[in-house]
């Protein structure tokens, strides 16, 4: 069957292509009995408009490219599902890119992007480091930061302060008499550990104490695991701090091989919560984050940027929970 388009509209409403593009994009400079003219030849004729047509008419494209990490989180997929469920309602394309780390990759995507002629940008990378994310503002383009606080003329961001999230939960424990306290090192999220021990810093300083407590993983060890086994022959601490599942798998493992019970001597806590901390033994106390809103809100945020609605804030900032597991008291 052929494909009807929109020359065929416009011989059978006897108008010209620019006047039945005039009506698809709902100007208002068409007359009424014209207007209708083209409308009912459209519905004769089953003629379905294309979305990339009517964006070049308008000078928009009607799509927004969406990059994410190759290799992320499990709640990555719930937060292009939010995004992808409102970008539904306000009828925008999404496109997906991939990126694996640093800013010259992103950098040569969005360039990419911006020839491929989208509207904006919406950024999911929680291993961009600052000066990474300082970088983007030369690009006069909307772009919206999910997980990253960061704003400018044509910057929004939409995250969690996992920075407040961790000082909150490391004044408890010093609060409990409970000081002893340690951050792993995540070389993959320079950035939010980063946050994390800034958290931690403030909650000792306003303590009157300081935070000295960072496990630093050595270049030579492949693994945080094959490194903790040997550091946990030594050390010992109330509670230890990791960003992902993983790394704090990697700590309750090798607390196992030196004895360490857990939570009752040792004490550990992920950040992000992901489907296998509670699926693995003992499970890991963790945050919830909404992944699902991070991507439904910042494809709002987006939507509004396009259409230069007036919003007061720039920086919207997300709640978290603290789901306590097996790894904690």
């Amino acid at each position: 069957m052929k494909r009807v388009t929109i020359y065929d509209v416009a011989k059978e409403a006897r108008v010209s292509l620019a006047t039945v593009s005039r009506v698809i994009n709902g100007l208002e400079i068409v007359r009424e009995d014209t207007r209708l003219r083209v409308n009912e030849a459209i519905e004769k004729l089953g003629y379905k408009p294309n979305a990339i047509a009517q964006g070049l008419a308008l000078q928009k494209t009607t799509t927004i490219a969406l990059v994410v990490p190759e290799a992320s989180f499990s709640y990555t997929g719930q937060i292009i599902n939010g995004l992808l469920d409102v970008a539904k309602i306000y009828k925008y394309n999404i496109v997906l890119h991939t990126v694996s780390e640093g800013i010259v990759e992103i950098g040569e995507i969005i360039d990419t992007i911006i020839k491929s002629r989208v509207d904006g940008v919406v950024i999911y990378n929680d291993k961009l480091i600052y000066d990474e994310l300082k970088a983007l503002t030369q690009y006069q383009f909307p772009i919206v930061l999910i997980g990253n606080k960061m704003s400018t003329n044509n910057i929004c961001s939409v995250y969690v302060d996992l920075e407040k999230a961790v000082y909150e939960l490391v004044t408890k424990y010093i609060e409990m008499g409970k000081s002893d306290i340690a951050i792993v090192q995540d070389r993959k999220n320079k950035y939010m550990v980063e946050q994390l021990i800034k958290g931690a810093t403030l909650a000792f300083e306003r303590k009157g104490m300081i935070f000295e407590q960072f496990i630093e993983i050595p270049q030579e060890y492949r693994s945080s695991y094959q490194y903790l086994k040997e550091y946990f022959k030594t050390r010992r601490h109330d509670l230890v701090i990791a960003y992902r599942d993983s790394q704090a798998l990697a700590v309750s493992n090798a607390a196992f091989e030196n004895n360490i019970k857990v939570p009752d001597e040792l004490e550990i806590v992920c950040i992000i919560d992901s489907k296998y901390n509670s699926m693995v033994r003992p499970q890991l106390s963790s945050f919830t984050i909404p992944s699902y809103d991070l991507g439904a809100v910042s494809m709002r945020v987006m939507t509004k940027m396009l259409k230069q609605d007036e919003f007061d804030d720039r920086e919207i900032e997300l709640s978290y929970l603290f789901t306590p597991r097996q790894t904690t008291k």
